[in-house]
């Protein structure tokens, strides 16, 4: 396949060098001449394991040539993989000044190119940015349509500079955010060999993705530092700790809690939040994040009551009052807080909730019911339909089928439905549902 690839940096250098190994033609575009005269030389323009004979063997092999001349690139390839860099600007922004004047350059290419191109978008990008801002500028230099005489997509890469070519042979995976069948095809053909799985999604979910990956990162350094803070002051081996945690690949390496959702609650959670932040004060440690992290949890119920307020309507009903589902723990739960706030504003609320009914009338929470939220267990009911039948306004905080099943046999037009849970997507109610914030 012949390819094209615009910003010689990390990310383009390595993937320059390892396509053509991989025995594609490639040809490197770049502004700095300096890399094209490295690479024309056989040598590298980054400093990376395994890149100087690697970057020496490719060129050898005759199928590497570098230019500055974009439209010519295009013109002579089938894929082009745009790696330009969109750095800081001094306002935190991204400067995506390099990726605007690059897509004004393609646009002018494809005008007058005959054969269909796949334009691949490989810098990290704001959200968005294919869709709304990139997109309108190479149609209107083409004079064609994505889709049509062309196609965009973004696929984000994962090369970690030190070992960016192992990082490029044996990737976490491949995703790629396209529109159209096309560009899938071309990049399956490029990528499909490497030992990971290739995943297709939306372009914006791509680009979000990315940010959410590196900021993941970020979070988990900074989830490892502050711990280790605290273990010095403690007397403990942060190593030995961060090993054990890792460990479980049930809940801590794994899928678990990575899931949008309501607020957390419970008797473990927020309690021992609140032990390591004293903790850490009473032995000077300073953990921002780790403190902070309570203080996400209520902008969450917070944005909940804003959403409900907004309604105007005065008749809500609950679907759940415990902190999760298939539990009837009312300790620290979120729907709790939620409940007591409407009901300080004056809204009539109807509560229903399976467990907390249940263990209610076999005493088994019947005490702390009546010594903590009183107010709250006069207001439930023994069955979700009589719920839904006096309510203006539900909000659906528990996910069980019988409970998808009942609210779509009861649900009534008109109604507003807040949707805590991620209810299904082949949940049909007749009612307005939102999610939370999705």
């Amino acid at each position: 396949m012949k390819i094209s690839i615009f910003g010689l940096g990390y990310v383009g250098a390595v993937s320059l060098a390892c396509l053509a190994r991989d025995g594609h033609e490639v040809i490197g575009v770049d502004i700095d001449p300096t890399k094209l005269d490295l690479i024309r030389e056989g040598k590298t323009p980054v400093v990376e394991e395994g890149m100087v004979d690697l970057m020496q063997a490719t060129v050898a092999s005759g199928r590497v040539t570098v230019t500055t001349d974009v439209v010519a690139a295009v013109l002579a390839s089938d894929i082009s993989l745009v790696c330009v860099g969109t750095p800081s600007a001094l306002n935190g922004s991204q400067d995506q000044g390099a990726v605007l004047r690059l897509a004004e350059s393609v646009g002018m290419a494809l005008r007058e190119k005959a054969e269909p191109h796949v334009v691949v978008f490989r810098s990290t990008l704001v959200p968005g940015t294919v869709e709304e801002t990139l997109r309108p500028i190479i149609e209107a230099g083409s004079g064609k349509k994505d889709g049509e005489g062309f196609h965009l997509c973004f696929q984000p890469e994962f090369l970690r500079e030190g070992s960016s070519i192992r990082d490029y042979d044996k990737p976490p995976f491949t995703v790629v955010g396209a529109n159209h069948d096309y560009p899938i095809e071309r990049l399956q053909q490029l990528f499909g060999h490497l030992p990971c799985k290739f995943l297709r999604t939306s372009v914006r979910s791509a680009e979000m993705m990315k940010y959410c990956c590196n900021n993941f990162h970020a979070l988990k350094i900074t989830f490892a530092n502050e711990t280790a803070r605290l273990c010095e002051a403690l007397g403990v081996n942060p190593f030995e700790v961060m090993d054990l945690v890792c460990q479980d690949t049930q809940l801590n390496i794994s899928r678990a809690y990575l899931r949008p959702g309501y607020a957390f609650g419970g008797s473990c959670l927020p309690k021992d939040l609140r032990a390591t932040t004293y903790l850490a004060k009473t032995h000077d440690v300073d953990i921002p994040m780790l403190a902070g992290i309570m203080a996400s949890n209520r902008s969450h119920v917070e944005l909940s009551i804003t959403k409900l307020l907004e309604t105007g309507k005065r008749k809500i009903g609950f679907v759940g009052l415990s902190f999760k589902t298939g539990t009837d723990d009312l300790r620290e739960s979120p729907l709790v807080a939620l409940a007591e706030q409407l009901v300080g504003k004056g809204i009539q609320l109807s509560i229903y909730d399976p467990e907390v009914h249940l263990s209610r009338l076999l005493g088994a929470n019947r005490r702390f019911i009546e010594q903590h939220v009183p107010h709250l267990g006069a207001l439930m009911k023994p069955h979700l339909a009589d719920v839904v039948a006096e309510s203006e306004v539900l909000v659906v905080g528990l996910a069980t089928a019988e409970i998808f099943k009942t609210l779509a046999e009861t649900v009534k037009p008109g109604q507003y439905v807040l949707d805590l849970v991620g209810l299904p997507a082949d949940l049909k109610l007749q009612g307005e549902v939102e999610g939370l914030c999705w």
